[in-house]
């Protein structure tokens, strides 16, 4: 992240801080304890309280403007190999009580799942610097001002026809969790982001350009800096014509990287491994990416949006390398389905929220390699595309193949150098090829918020199709 330094904030707000952290391990204590006395075999209670606040700016005039608080206990409970869960909004005993019971019935008339259950090893990681306290004593006037800041950085840019709007959000969330193998947890945990979508030429032709800047407070924001990207990606397809199309060696930037990059986390799943929505399913231990590059999991990243100290189940998080020298070593796993798959997990279960039980995700997703500077990707790849905008990938990518079908938008590189925008194309190919053809990576590596975190840098890869006239 690109925050300045953490923790300086009053005394006070960090004994607020504190106390709403008391509050939810408390609260997750209680609600274990029922879920015991309601004759639960094992379980746990994950308690977070989250307060959020979120900006919109349009032409410099606030359109929203509002802040939240929410805070309940997740309750998972285990009778005889099945079990059940139930949640209640708010801190009260009566209802985490409730919950609890709730919890333990469902437990009793669900179906048994091989290897669900509580972890055999629980523990915390050492992850410094997860919530910057000068979150809480920022003022929503100094939110507003900054995304007003962002707008104009992102107007004042050279063929800027307008700004979508401006968002700026931030959460201060306290998390704990206990459970009956004697683990008790908790941890706080902050992030302040903001995004901004600017056009480029005359409505019908206008071209958009996005910027996004994430940080653990306000203060590590930069809105001129965001605003500009914005306007700057705008400006640089203005006036985009459809190419040829051909099938070269691409670019893709770090933000169209991050999403090619974040649909093979999905597919890192073991849980979708299991039903077979995996084209990795078979390719354990096998050669599936060029042997420079480097794929890991890794949730103690002290910048990292997505680390914790523990998973949703309580096991410790740590780096885990999943596709390394090239060859595919692990998937992500949850207890259950390393315990099928008789391994280990690796502290991916994921919790996004106190509403649902864990499920196995990627938590910060790192690709890693050697690195060149940007210029001279450019100069690798020669002749080919620069694609900085990919669209439809959600619809466009099938889980089980690998396959994918995109709509792009970028500028024709021409001897190493930039050349005209392009638009309206589609690259095709599959995320295994696309890892295979990986030939450099670019030193300009950035956070993007997808399925979990992705740091990428911009990936040159070849033999992607592209089509356009």
């Amino acid at each position: 992240m690109s925050g300045d330094g953490h923790g300086r904030a009053s005394a006070g707000a960090g004994a607020a801080g504190r106390r709403h952290e008391l509050a939810a391990r408390a609260a997750a204590e209680t609600a274990l304890e029922a879920a015991v006395a309601a004759g639960a075999e094992a379980a746990d209670a994950w308690a977070e309280r989250r307060r959020s606040r979120r900006v919109v700016v349009w032409r410099e005039a606030v359109e929203e403007l509002g802040e939240a608080v929410s805070c309940g206990v997740g309750v998972r409970a285990f009778v005889d190999g099945r079990w059940g869960f139930a949640y209640a909004s708010g801190f009260a005993s009566d209802e985490l009580a409730e919950a609890a019971r709730a919890a333990v019935a469902l437990a009793r008339i669900a179906d048994r799942e091989t290897g669900a259950g509580l972890p055999d090893h629980c523990g915390q990681a050492g992850v410094p610097d997860l919530a910057d306290e000068r979150l809480l004593a920022a003022t929503s006037d100094h939110c507003v001002e900054l995304a007003r800041a962002c707008e104009r950085a992102a107007r004042a840019q050279r063929a800027v026809t307008d700004v979508e709007q401006v968002v700026y959000q931030d959460a201060w969330l306290e998390v704990a969790l206990a459970n009956s193998a004697s683990f008790a947890g908790a941890f706080t945990a902050s992030s302040a982001w903001m995004y901004c979508t600017a056009f480029a030429g005359e409505v019908g032709e206008r071209m958009s350009g996005f910027g996004l800047d994430i940080a653990r407070a306000p203060h590590g924001l930069d809105p001129e800096r965001t605003g500009r990207e914005a306007g700057e990606r705008a400006a640089l397809l203005a006036g985009a014509t459809k190419p040829p199309s051909r099938r070269c060696a691409v670019v893709f930037d770090a933000f169209a990287a991050a999403a090619l990059v974040a649909a093979v986390g999905e597919m890192l799943s073991a849980e979708q491994v299991e039903r077979g929505r995996s084209p990795f399913a078979d390719k354990l231990g096998a050669e599936v990416a060029s042997s420079s590059l480097t794929i890991a999991d890794d949730a103690t990243l002290p910048d990292g949006p997505a680390s914790a100290p523990f998973d949703g189940e309580g096991s410790p998080t740590g780096r885990t390398e999943l596709i390394a020298g090239g060859r595919l070593l692990t998937f992500v796993h949850d207890v259950r389905t390393a315990r099928r798959a008789g391994t280990n997990t690796t502290a991916n279960a994921l919790r996004s929220s106190y509403r649902t039980p864990p499920v196995v995700g990627v938590s910060n997703l790192v690709v890693a390699g050697e690195q060149v500077p940007f210029a001279q990707l450019l100069a690798t790849l020669g002749d080919g595309f620069y694609i900085t905008d990919l669209s439809g990938l959600h619809s466009g990518v099938n889980p089980v193949s690998g396959t994918f079908s995109v709509g792009a938008s970028g500028v024709v590189v021409r001897g190493g150098e930039l050349a005209e925008p392009a638009r309206e194309m589609t690259v095709a190919g599959s995320l295994t090829d696309l890892l295979r053809n990986v030939q450099a990576l670019g030193d300009d590596r950035r956070w993007v918020p997808l399925a979990g975190s992705v740091s990428t840098p911009s990936l040159l890869v070849d033999g992607i199709t592209v089509s356009g006239r």
